[in-house]
């Protein structure tokens, strides 16, 4: 099936989660290009690379939610 496809990123961390992005954007911004150009072997590519870059969003703010709540925790830990 296609869900043996995909890459697990749930057990990278956050620094690889954002270069992960990064690289995506990139491939994805040339394949924009290579769109315009008319010079595409795949054009379901670009859907596929667009959502993976929305799960990394994803886990990305997953991530930065439990720092926040963590920090908040201990604030109201230590003010108590």
């Amino acid at each position: 099936m296609a869900d043996s496809k995909k890459m697990n990123y749930k057990d990278l961390s956050y620094s690889e989660l954002v270069t992960k992005r990064n690289e995506l954007k990139k491939s994805y911004m040339d394949l924009r290009f290579q769109a315009i150009t008319g010079h595409v072997e795949n054009p379901m590519q670009k859907r596929t690379i667009r959502r993976e870059i929305a799960r990394l969003n994803t886990l990305i703010h997953q991530q930065d939610l439990e720092k926040f709540r963590a920090a908040a925790a201990e604030a109201i830990a230590a003010n108590n």
